[in-house]
């Protein structure tokens, strides 16, 4: 042992002492004085003189199941021969202790460690190939893993995707994350975002998977030869890139260069061009038809609380309109013979 300077208070020579001892030994120095204190249950007769770990903790002024857990500690490694075992020690009695490095393998200081919920993370934990003891301190500490995720990209990288993985298995979350999106402005526009990048790599992605494409009046067509090897090419683009990089004007471009030569395709041949302006023209007449179909009058027992002038002006115009355009379709039809 190092001899003390001269000079120095004992207080102060007494404290670094204990402190140096605790940093070789860690949590062993308290965990004997509790494997040699206490047996459970207090001491029967003829023994040695132990106390129950209720009383023990008593005089610590701490909980019985902290001291327990120290028990419970040196118990395991006394199994793994790193310490003697309970029964041969004896109050007072001092041993050498082993490394600080491996009292976490041994001690949990959660007393969520034996229920279903500790289980569960320790057997994370153990899949992962980290210590049980470590996560289940951070899963016990939430506030820390706030501070870390707040402060480190990496750990917030890590943070998201652990929680992509949950997702996956847990409805609930899903639930509760998908309405928190709903409730945050900068969340919904950000989804928003993604959405439409990812529907147009989707586009894309058909073309070159399935050799199909949709035109813009809603048809399904095979795709050209053209067509294809362009969206390959802008496909193979965007899956290059890494997942830090933004994909949004790669898919834009992608998306913008595909449909031009989709609406090209469909102008260069007559017969697909003129089932394009027939598919547009019922989808419009379809949407039309939805929409009128929904002004009702059921609910309304005086149409004078509802009239205006306009509702009048308006619906003799579509009238009008529609009167016209059944005229032409007529004079349209082919000739019956």
């Amino acid at each position: 042992m190092t001899a003390p300077s001269p000079g120095l208070p004992e207080a102060v020579v007494r404290d670094a002492r204990e402190f140096g001892e605790y940093a070789r030994t860690g949590g062993w120095a308290f965990a004997l004085k509790v494997a040699r204190s206490v047996r459970p249950g207090g001491q029967p007769a003829g023994e040695t003189p132990k106390v129950s770990a209720k009383r023990f903790a008593e005089l610590a002024g701490c909980s019985p199941e902290r001291v327990m857990r120290y028990y419970k500690a040196w118990d395991m490694a006394a199994d793994d021969a790193l310490v003697p075992h309970l029964e041969a020690l004896v109050p007072g009695e001092d041993i050498e202790l082993p490394d600080a490095d491996v009292w976490l393998s041994y001690y949990n200081s959660r007393n969520s460690a034996s229920s279903v919920r500790g289980t569960a993370i320790a057997a994370a934990a153990e899949a992962e190939g980290i210590r049980p003891t470590k996560a289940l301190e951070i899963a016990e500490n939430p506030t820390a893993l706030r501070a870390a995720i707040l402060a480190d990209p990496s750990t917030a990288q890590a943070a998201r995707a652990a929680l992509l993985d949950r997702l996956k298995e847990d409805p609930a979350l899903q639930t509760e994350l998908a309405r928190d999106i709903a409730r945050t402005d900068e969340l919904k526009k950000a989804v928003a975002t993604e959405t439409q990048v990812a529907g147009r790599i989707g586009y894309v992605r058909q073309i070159v998977e399935n050799g199909q494409v949709r035109t813009p009046a809603g048809q399904t067509i095979e795709a050209s030869a053209e067509l294809r090897d362009e969206a390959e090419r802008h496909l193979s683009l965007i899956d290059e890139l890494d997942d830090d990089e933004e994909a949004g004007q790669w898919a834009a471009e992608a998306y913008g260069a595909v449909k031009d030569l989709v609406v090209q395709s469909v102008e260069a041949d007559p017969e697909l061009r003129l089932q394009e302006r027939r598919t547009k023209f019922y989808s419009s007449l379809q949407k039309a038809t939805k929409v009128f179909q929904e002004l009702t009058f059921d609910d309304v027992d005086d149409l004078d609380t509802i009239y205006e002038d306009d509702m009048v002006q308006r619906l003799e115009e579509l009238q009008q309109a529609i009167a016209t355009c059944v005229t032409a379709l007529r004079r349209a039809a082919p000739a019956q013979p």
